[in-house]
């Protein structure tokens, strides 16, 4: 019998304006984090809303929300991972979430653009912040990076 997954995605609140493309892509292709989950199981987002600035201003509520509407898994988007620097407080709203609202926690949607990934290369920073722990399953396929690399000439194209 196929089930039905419930998830809901905070992104990052420098990412407020974001319009989810990347991570609504990475569902219905079965990428990045979401790679786990058979093309014949159907994906619901509950609930799509920002960290609300830092230190996580909607912690409090919004995975509660989620929550309340059957979401079975959070994720912490690849937002988190992107910026310069990473979220600080990633560790924070994992703990947060998993403890008090009492629903696991992922870290990372999409798959991260290549672009990205030779930028913080370059800079050090994931290595510096120990951010390898959440960038596995969101970094190992260099197709996906391409693919989701918004720099590239053939992005969104197929």
């Amino acid at each position: 019998m196929i089930q039905l997954v419930k998830v809901g995605i905070i992104i990052c609140d420098r990412n407020r304006t974001c319009t989810g493309n990347k991570c609504f892509k990475s569902i219905i292709e079965r990428d990045g984090a979401f790679a786990k989950y058979p093309k014949d199981e159907p994906i619901e987002v509950v609930g799509w809303m920002t960290c609300g600035g830092c230190p996580g201003e909607r912690l409090e509520y919004a995975p509660a929300d989620m929550k309340k509407y059957g979401a079975e898994e959070v994720y912490l988007a690849s937002c988190y991972l992107a910026g310069y620097p990473i979220c600080p407080y990633i560790e924070d709203h994992k703990k947060y979430i998993e403890n008090v609202v009492g629903l696991p926690v992922k870290v990372g949607t999409h798959p991260m653009p290549a672009n990205y990934i030779k930028a913080h290369t370059k800079i050090g920073d994931w290595a510096r912040d120990a951010a390898d722990k959440w960038l596995e399953p969101i970094t190992g396929d260099a197709a996906d990076a391409d693919k989701y690399d918004s720099t590239n000439p053939n992005f969104l194209k197929k």
